[in-house]
């Protein structure tokens, strides 16, 4: 079954939530909706549910038009952030409710309720009220009871933003697993650019209710089409500077003097400007076309096992993206390394002219 949005507004009290989003979702596709908050995640995810309908534009699901139809008429299921569960009814009974809502026979309820228990790994809490479990398990229930209807279409909207690292590692892996098995279409809803990577299938990147790009993930990633979806999906967002090509060489900011290398050489003289990733600086020199640049230290921000390297010179800040931790006084001078051979070009509008050719990674 596949799910098209046909050029889609959502306007309420004159305020536009969602403005022309055109999206075709393909049968057992797992799909990443990326935006920051407000960004209209949930808004079209409503939409693609039937609890909202469009102000303008159509909704299609295996080729027919269902734009008015309710939610209790499409076979859709949706996963809130909360652990919206019954606290009276047993885990079994949680995750039952949408087949006894639905008079399922009772054999086949319990059949199917065991098998996504099982799926889950929740088979051996089936008698438990949801009180009585961990916040991981409480979101698994919720999350069988989503797919025990066997929906056309899962919606997830931000499951993991409470739960704690190590189990939304954990359950971005299990997704993963539970949908290569199913044909349906999974829609799953994150502010966080990492974990778009980590879900993998297909990205589409929203700003203000607007589609900026949708495609492969790992395509969207490394290919963004302008400034606002490169900066979109990047976490911290790309470093950005003003700059130059004149004959020979790139100027960042007209300080910063390197020579243009063969994939830049391609571009026409004049004023662009260049995207470099904060995971592609560097403390030392890695590759052979390192450029080197003199900083000032902002911030060390540790987080983890990794560390974010706020600095500036006279002319621009950028933010490095280190692995493991590193500690850097306030105001000391520090050096550092990117290489020239990964840099992004952008017009003055914002549109992406050059597109690095050897990535790799993120």
């Amino acid at each position: 079954m596949s799910l098209i949005l046909d050029n889609i507004d959502h306007v309420v009290g004159g305020a536009t939530h969602i403005s022309g989003v055109s999206l075709e979702l393909q049968p057992g596709s797992f799909n990443v909706l990326l935006g920051r908050t407000l960004a209209g995640k949930t808004t079209l995810m409503r939409l693609m549910a039937g609890l909202d309908a469009p102000t303008r534009g159509r909704i299609l699901m295996d080729g027919e038009d269902v734009t008015g139809r309710s939610v209790r008429k499409r076979n859709v299921s949706m996963v809130y952030q909360q652990f919206i569960n019954y606290p009276a009814l047993s885990v079994y009974d949680n995750i039952a409710s949408p087949l006894q809502l639905a008079k399922v026979e009772r054999a086949e309820i319990d059949r199917r309720v065991r098998d996504v228990a099982e799926m889950l790994h929740i088979e051996h809490l089936l008698d438990r009220l949801p009180l009585e479990l961990s916040g991981g398990q409480q979101q698994r229930t919720a999350m069988g009871r989503a797919l025990v209807k066997d929906a056309d279409v899962v919606l997830f909207d931000e499951p993991l933003v409470n739960l704690d690292y190590k189990l939304r590692e954990e359950f971005r892996d299990e997704l993963r697993s539970v949908f290569s098995e199913r044909n349906c279409i999974a829609v799953y809803a994150t502010t966080e650019p990492a974990e778009a990577l980590a879900l993998g299938g297909n990205t589409a990147v929203l700003n203000e209710g607007r589609l900026l790009q949708y495609g492969r993930t790992e395509d969207v990633y490394h290919r963004p089409r302008d400034i606002l979806t490169a900066e979109m999906f990047s976490e911290p967002p790309i470093n950005i500077v003003e700059g130059t090509i004149s004959g020979a060489e790139v100027t960042f900011d007209k300080t910063l003097h390197f020579p243009i290398n063969d994939d830049l050489r391609t571009l026409t003289p004049g004023e662009y400007r260049f995207g470099v990733r904060a995971s592609h600086i560097s403390l030392t020199p890695r590759d052979k076309d390192d450029v080197e640049v003199k900083m000032t230290v902002d911030l060390a921000e540790i987080s983890g096992s990794e560390t974010f390297l706020h600095v500036h010179n006279d002319l621009f800040h950028m933010t490095v993206h280190l692995e493991g931790v590193h500690e850097f006084p306030v105001d000391a001078p520090v050096t550092l390394y990117f290489p020239t051979h990964k840099v992004y070009a952008f017009d003055r509008q914002g549109a992406v002219v050059h597109i690095p050719t050897h990535l790799g990674g993120v």
